[in-house]
């Protein structure tokens, strides 16, 4: 509770009123007058209160709600004189009913009282309610004076009543002072024991929630209703429930109590290892979810953390709440606790069946299937196959080694693809398209073999040797040291360079060609045809021998 500046003056109140009442003594009272005159068009009524004097009264004071006047002309009322010729019937009857409180009034019962200040005067304040008046003296308002206090509700307790002078006196202060003394033996006892105790949550708040205990409301912070870290209170509580709290501190110049749920109860972190342990399955309640994983409630005051990468087998989970809803109940599996950090984490497509394993009973090796493109990347496509995904590389797309995944392909087309590759521990499946096809080589091979002179124009360098661009779109490989005797610095992009295949492998689609043994071959070529040349020579003369001797 807040209360004002006070301003406590040492008056004797008793004065006050005496003075306040003194010369309203002879103009309150409760006198009877007559209605003799109705003045419409003036708003008033002249009134007869006797000894030959009239005096004005406002019509508004005579008129119902609807402005249906409630008297007519020669009508006897209540009124009381306002001084200068004019009359109050209002006052009048709040004369008579406050003569009538005070007739009625049993000093052996207490009386509370709401109000509003109307007025101010000297020596206080003037405060109606239900249609009495009040004196309230300035030293027992614990009002500032210099602040206006016109139209403040107030809570008061009538501290004397006069019956011969028909008032009323109230005091503000001593139902602040009541509550001061009540606040303290609250916080008193609550602080000193250390007990346990109960209250009613009176209002719920973003930063936490409001709770009475004997009579004193408390601030339960946000960060002291669980043991699981800050919540947010209206997820877990309602106005009007039961809870148990501890005092943790009582700010005296803020009069600020501070209490604690979670201190009110166990630590389950303290007894962890007795609660749950790594590997365990339990049942969690959906708290939260946010797109990097899902909060779940375990109970015993205990939250863990569903991250996004361990709610589906599927790696492409782009919102885990396209999977849960908040309030559903799941099995999920322990897989670390964080005593330090007092932390755990959870994994809910542990409890599942692994697709991978599914994949590889019912496909293999070498088998040829139809997938759905889901993703493309610098590098090839992720390609669907059932429930599980599968990488097509950019090597394996086509024989044409300057084709990649995105020259082809987009996301959501159905492709054809051979299974090259299953490593199931890892979760990964090889995938390739080029290989439902013959390679290049394959059919270079049909129609070449080693040996064969061949030639290429370059396409790159690199330190180990030249790719050269054979016919029908084949690669070969010169290294270094099959160049001899070209010279390496001296070869340019595009220049033409003959050589002897040296090497193919069909399997791995490779191809080497040898500039140095094609020189050997064709001195060994030409030694050969040399060598035939002169045997035909030798047998011609062989042939012609005899007859040039006969």
């Amino acid at each position: 509770m807040k209360f004002e500046d006070i301003e406590i003056e040492d008056v004797d109140f008793e004065a006050m009123l005496e003075e306040s009442f003194k010369k309203s003594d002879s103009k309150s009272d409760v006198i009877k007058g007559v209605i003799v005159k109705i003045d419409e068009a003036e708003d008033q009524a002249i009134i007869d209160i006797g000894g030959g004097s009239d005096a004005n009264l406002s019509l508004f004071e005579i008129k119902d709600e609807d402005g249906v006047l409630l008297y007519r002309v020669n009508d006897t009322i209540d009124v009381v004189s306002l001084g200068r010729g004019r009359v109050s019937h209002e006052l009048a009857k709040k004369r008579a009913a406050l003569n009538e409180f005070i007739g009625e009034y049993d000093e052996e019962q207490e009386y509370i009282i709401d109000g509003v200040i109307t007025k101010k005067n000297k020596g206080g304040y003037v405060v109606e309610c239900d249609g009495l008046e009040f004196f309230m003296p300035r030293t027992l308002s614990y009002l500032n004076s210099k602040i206006d206090a016109t139209g403040k509700k107030i809570k008061a307790v009538i501290v004397k009543v006069d019956k011969t002078k028909n008032s009323v006196v109230i005091s503000r202060k001593e139902l602040i002072e009541r509550e001061k003394a009540k606040i303290g033996e609250i916080v008193d006892k609550l602080l000193e024991s250390k007990e346990v105790v109960e209250g009613t949550i009176k209002k719920i708040t973003s930063y936490g929630m409001f709770v009475d205990v004997g009579g004193m409301d408390g601030l339960v912070h946000y960060s002291q209703i669980s043991h699981k870290g800050p919540v947010n209170p209206s997820k877990y509580f309602d106005e009007g429930d039961l809870v148990n709290v501890l005092a943790l501190d009582y700010d005296k110049k803020k009069r600020h109590l501070s209490l604690s749920i979670k201190d009110a109860n166990p630590d389950p972190w303290k007894e962890i290892d007795s609660i749950i342990g790594v590997g365990d399955t339990v049942t969690a309640t959906v708290s939260n979810i946010e797109p990097y994983g899902v909060f779940v409630d375990l109970g015993e005051d205990l939250e863990a953390f569903l991250h996004v990468s361990e709610v589906s087998w599927d790696k492409n989970v782009k919102h885990p709440k396209d999977y849960l809803t908040i309030g559903e109940d799941i099995n999920v599996e322990v897989i670390e606790i964080d005593n330090e950090g007092r932390r755990l984490r959870v994994s809910l497509k542990s409890l599942l069946p692994k697709p991978m394993d599914a994949f590889v009973d019912a496909h293999k090796v070498g088998e040829v299937v139809t997938g759905t493109v889901s993703s493309l990347t610098d590098f090839g496509a992720f390609i669907r196959i059932d429930s599980v995904e599968g990488l097509l590389h950019n090597q394996e797309i086509s024989w044409d080694k300057s084709v990649n995944a995105k020259d082809l392909l987009k996301s959501g087309d159905e492709v054809e693809v051979k299974i090259i590759k299953i490593d199931r521990d890892a979760g990964k499946i090889s995938l390739s398209k080029k290989a439902l096809e013959d390679s290049p080589v394959k059919k270079f091979a049909e129609s070449h073999k080693v040996g064969d002179i061949v030639a290429g124009t370059v396409k790159d360098q690199k330190d180990f040797g030249v790719f050269i661009a054979l016919e029908n779109n084949v690669d070969a490989l010169v290294r270094s040291e099959d160049l001899h005797p070209i010279k390496a610095d001296e070869i340019e992009k595009g220049q033409e360079i003959k050589g002897v295949i040296s090497f193919i492998d069909v399997n791995n689609d490779r191809i080497r060609v040898s500039v140095k043994r094609l020189e050997r071959q064709e001195e060994r070529e030409a030694m050969n045809q040399l060598n035939m040349d002169q045997d035909d020579s030798m047998t011609l003369g062989d042939a012609f021998g005899d007859a040039f001797k006969k």
